[in-house]
């Protein structure tokens, strides 16, 4: 099963969230919503700014445990390697 590792931020440089789904259009979505209590909807952490898609669900987990032990810097170092301007993703894709 396919997985991806994303992050979802409040703004640029705001507070960010690092998550792991086999369904990103359904996931984000939900976080665009506030659909499920919890980090990201207390924080308003609703923009894809990152992902990254994995052949296997187990890869993406894999990734998700290793990015969250990064220092701060690092993720954002990440976020603009992909999106300098930390722009909404989602939209990008097509969904």
């Amino acid at each position: 099963m396919t997985g991806y590792t994303y992050i979802v931020a409040s703004k640029k440089n705001g507070t960010i969230y690092i998550g792991v789904t086999s369904d990103l259009s359904r996931r984000v979505h939900e976080h665009r919503i506030g659909l499920i209590k919890g980090f990201t909807r207390d924080y308003g952490c609703k923009r894809l700014v990152w992902y990254e898609e994995h052949f296997d669900i187990r890869d993406a987990i894999i990734r998700e445990k290793s990015l969250k032990k990064w220092p701060r810097a690092r993720k954002i170092a990440l976020i603009e390697a992909m999106n300098p301007e930390w722009n909404e993703l989602y939209r990008g894709l097509g969904w």
